[in-house]
């Protein structure tokens, strides 16, 4: 890697130290900590937001009819996503140990957690594990998808692409065809970064 590139990194990871400081401040300004995965606010708090919590047929009067009609639609690819779980899990579970990729831990993407919320009604809190399972299955699978392509094809494109995935930084520069041929088995195994 070269030392332009490892000094961006170094500044993403003093960003990402940054951010883990200011969820620590939240978690004091919210009152609440976050022990062996699971949150817990302090007794008062979670009173103060269950009197905050909107009643679940209010939110169906309040909610605009056409949102009420797309229900079907959003639901409807819940079953997809299911497919996608288990078809990924299977891949994962068969060929990471064939390839000598360190498998993803499901349980650091997705996070179901929101639907404790004590200030949720029943269906804000569906939505919430709705929301926190789509967006976590996404997350999981491109990070799978991400190693799968370090050991495969790990050539940057030559366009600019939207968002660059977590395992990027580790392939060879589009056109590097020297490079390639002679590190290719080299940056297969490059997975040390990643904390089993």
């Amino acid at each position: 890697m070269n030392d332009r590139l490892e000094m961006l990194l170094e500044k993403f990871r003093t960003l990402e130290r940054e951010l883990a400081m200011e969820l620590q401040k939240k978690q004091e300004e919210f009152f609440y900590e976050v022990h062996r995965k699971k949150v817990r606010f302090q007794r008062d708090i979670k009173l103060k937001h269950r009197q905050l919590m909107q009643n679940a047929l209010q939110y169906i009067r309040e909610a605009r009819p056409m949102a009420i009609l797309t229900l079907p639609v959003i639901w409807a690819c819940l079953i997809p996503a299911l497919l996608l779980d288990l078809a990924i899990s299977i891949y994962q579970a068969i060929c990471f140990p064939v390839y000598g990729i360190p498998k993803v831990r499901r349980g650091d993407y997705i996070v179901l957690d929101r639907h404790n919320l004590s200030y949720l009604n029943a269906i804000e809190k569906l939505n919430c594990m709705y929301c926190g399972y789509f967006n976590g299955l996404v997350a999981y699978a491109r990070e799978m998808a991400a190693r799968t392509e370090q050991h495969w094809c790990p050539i940057k494109h030559a366009r600019r692409v939207g968002d660059i995935h977590s395992r990027y930084k580790y392939f060879f520069d589009y056109g590097d065809a020297k490079r390639y041929r002679q590190e290719i088995e080299t940056v297969r195994r490059e997975f040390e970064d990643i904390k089993q």
